[in-house]
């Protein structure tokens, strides 16, 4: 049983919006290159009367549906379904790219992006403490999609991953730009600068308990400019509700 969640009430205009009705930026992209306003994904939930045994239409991109129909992929769908949760995935097939999951404020994020991870069939990459990939463990960690990370190396997180980029043809690189889900004051930079010095898309994925939607709402692709590109990522996230929203990162790196 999904256990209770305190939601804020978002505004009316706020929830009334429709993607059509938000401002297009050059910088969002449909995957054939053009310019499309369909990128920031703010739909209405569905009318639940039960959390169980509900059949819920998910939102899945036709380049991602064949990634969908193996056994463990239906299991997880129908998890996800039975809670309440709907399925999100919007963006055309990318085999290269720096995911940030936003907002974390509670260990059930987890839980439910694994599910979705599953459902969704997406084969995502992880960056964990090199001391993690040890016997017994490291073969698991490695088939999971686990990258050791050696922090007393002088290139760092952001070094090493950049590094694992140039030799990966394909690579799905999921981090969590806050790195808690107690409050900070700021994003942590590694996966902007990641993205931007690899050249990969900036993919942006959620977990919103008000709608009690999971998965991928689009990329972006970074120009550089801190300002311009936390000013999209925030519009995009402006209606996105965490399980514990105050717990949620403001969208901003710390300042030079």
């Amino acid at each position: 049983m999904q256990p209770a969640v305190a939601r804020p009430k978002a505004s009316r205009a706020a929830r009334s919006r429709t993607p059509e009705s938000l401002t297009c930026s050059p910088q969002l992209r449909d995957g054939s290159g053009a310019a499309s306003s369909e990128w920031f994904y703010t739909p209405a939930m569905p009318s639940i009367s039960s959390r169980a045994a509900v059949r819920l239409r998910d939102d899945i991109h036709p380049d991602w549906i064949p990634n969908g129909r193996g056994w463990v992929a239906r299991l997880a769908r129908a998890i996800l379904h039975a809670i309440g949760w709907r399925l999100v995935l919007r963006a055309p097939h990318f085999d290269r790219a720096v995911i940030v999951f936003y907002p974390h404020t509670s260990n059930w994020d987890f839980v439910i992006g694994l599910l979705a991870r599953f459902a969704l069939g997406i084969p995502i990459t992880w960056a964990g403490k090199d001391t993690l990939f040890r016997w017994p463990f490291a073969s698991l960690w490695t088939a999971m999609g686990g990258i050791p990370v050696n922090r007393r190396e002088s290139t760092g997180f952001v070094g090493q991953m950049i590094a694992a980029f140039e030799r990966r043809p394909r690579m799905l690189l999921t981090i969590a730009p806050e790195g808690t889900r107690k409050r900070t004051a700021y994003w942590k930079s590694g996966a902007y600068r990641v993205a931007l010095a690899a050249q990969v898309p900036f993919v942006m994925s959620f977990i919103d308990y008000e709608r009690h939607e999971v998965g991928v709402g689009g990329m972006i692709e970074l120009t550089g400019d801190v300002k311009t590109d936390f000013d999209l990522l925030r519009a995009f996230y402006s209606t996105t509700i965490g399980r514990h929203p105050s717990q949620a990162a403001p969208i901003a790196l710390k300042p030079d």
